[in-house]
């Protein structure tokens, strides 16, 4: 086989390579992208309830143990994509109220 072809199927593979490369290094960026935003929208809405039920739970002197539950599966998922501020305190509040 002649030297040239060689060289220009290498320079070719090498190209397509390349693309290949590119391509899917911009997809891993943009997937990154939209799991760092849906993590943030994510951590926002637990954020939010723990926030709702402070509220309703403190204005009724008590939380039962259901909400209970159902809060701390929501905080520990919030501290898990790190929200760890206000919430945190309001949380900890919450558990102190008696359940019955």
């Amino acid at each position: 086989m002649d030297s040239s072809v060689i060289v220009a199927l290498i320079g070719g593979a090498v190209t397509i390579g390349n693309v290949l490369f590119t391509t899917l290094s911009a997809r891993k960026q943009k997937r990154d992208k939209r799991t760092e935003q849906l993590e943030a929208g994510v951590q926002c809405l637990l954020r939010a309830e723990i926030i709702r039920s402070h509220e309703k739970y403190t204005e009724r002197g008590k939380c039962p143990i259901y909400a209970r539950e159902a809060l701390t599966r929501a905080y520990k998922a919030y501290h898990a994509l790190g929200g760890n501020d206000v919430a945190t305190d309001l949380y900890n509040e919450l558990m102190e109220l008696p359940n019955n």
